[in-house]
């Protein structure tokens, strides 16, 4: 994407959550999450609400953005709901990472989510979601899910189309969900399976390729339109159907040149189970279980981390200590950097409130 730096891709092997289990996370009382303006109204009424992490501070996430995200930040989200047979208010809240998030925002972004949590009277369920890797659950909180470049640090956003950089978008899924999300203009990032669209400004092109499928294809229509609504109708748009010319502007728009591709770590992992217990004097975490996870072998008095290899639970007993509570994430974070699959999503549930996901896994 031309003028626009890549910014770095950080190495979650070498990462840590640099707030959690800290000193500074411990401090977090209800007094001071009180005082953050953010919170103000969270959870009062049922829906999503939404919180940007810029510069160490929460920020409110526009309505209308709700479902876009860019790959150079961190953000909270928080779902409020309702059992069809109560009027108690419950929560799920995610904390989730862009790709070239720094470790700084997103450390922030748990470390205000355990205050969310706090503010909420420990009421929510929380969540970790990586970029890419998001549960089932976040997914069915938005239509549609766009990943677009850049952070709060670019200021990329809603920008005149005659200034407008060339982006190119790719629309991938099912009836189910259709994600977005934007890619390098290079022709190697073309598939022919899926719908892209190239967005040049005053000029907008869809590009359906030979096999993709029709719930691509109307969410791409959809995208386009909104697009041209917000330049007040100035943008030509136009739809290519698979092949076409290497001379169209299309296929002239994008560079050539080849791609480096992540490697992917083949995953032979096997569902596990490990505590985390101070029953010793000082914090300890020891597998309890490989091959397998078995409910029998979970203990009131300590925390467990249970790894079904798609995703990890952290499972909190009642009578667990105010350190293994505060520990758990820390731990199970940190041990899933030394996994083929450190970017699955990871839950927190406390003991005699398990969701039917978490059951589902025994």
């Amino acid at each position: 994407m031309s003028g626009l730096r890549k910014a770095k891709k950080y190495d979650w092997k070498d990462s840590n959550l640099a707030l959690f289990g800290s000193d500074t996370e411990k401090k977090v009382k209800k007094e001071s999450a009180e005082s953050e303006p953010a919170w103000k109204g969270a959870g009062s009424e049922v829906g999503v609400q939404i919180w940007r992490i810029v510069k160490f501070k929460v920020t409110h996430w526009p309505k209308e953005d709700y479902g876009n995200f860019f790959n150079g930040d961190s953000y909270i989200i928080l779902n409020t709901y309702k059992n069809p047979d109560s009027d108690e208010l419950l929560y799920d809240v995610h904390f989730w990472i862009g790709q070239y998030s720094s470790q700084d925002e997103y450390g922030t972004a748990a470390y205000k989510t355990v205050e969310l949590d706090t503010f909420l009277d420990d009421k929510p369920i929380q969540h970790r979601e990586v970029m890419d890797h998001e549960s089932d659950l976040f997914k069915s909180y938005f239509k549609t899910i766009t990943k677009m470049e850049g952070g709060a640090d670019t200021g990329f956003r809603r920008v005149e189309p005659t200034q407008y950089q060339t982006r190119l978008l790719h629309f991938k899924g099912s009836r189910k969900k259709v994600e977005i999300r934007e890619v390098e203009c290079n022709k190697h990032n073309l598939d022919d399976s899926d719908v892209f669209i190239l967005d040049a400004g005053l000029q907008i092109y869809q590009y359906n390729g030979s096999t993709c499928n029709k719930d691509e294809k109307m969410s791409a229509v959809q995208f386009l339109q909104q697009l041209k609504s917000e330049r007040s109708g100035k943008a030509s748009t136009e739809v290519l159907d698979a092949p076409i010319s290497s001379g169209h502007f299309f296929m002239k728009s994008l560079a050539d040149d080849d791609l480096d591709k992540d490697s992917e770590e083949e995953d032979s992992s096997q569902p596990c189970m490990h505590k985390v217990s101070d029953a010793s004097g000082k914090m300890e975490f020891t597998t309890v279980a490989e091959g397998s996870v078995s409910k029998s072998k979970l203990d009131s008095n300590d925390v467990f981390v249970v790894d079904t290899v798609k995703e990890v639970f952290v499972w909190v007993g009642k009578s667990a200590s105010v350190d293994e509570r505060r520990n758990a994430m820390s731990y199970a974070h940190k041990y899933l950097m030394s996994t083929p699959h450190p970017l699955v999503p990871v839950t927190v549930v406390s003991e005699g409130k398990e969701s039917t996901v978490f059951n589902a896994a025994f």
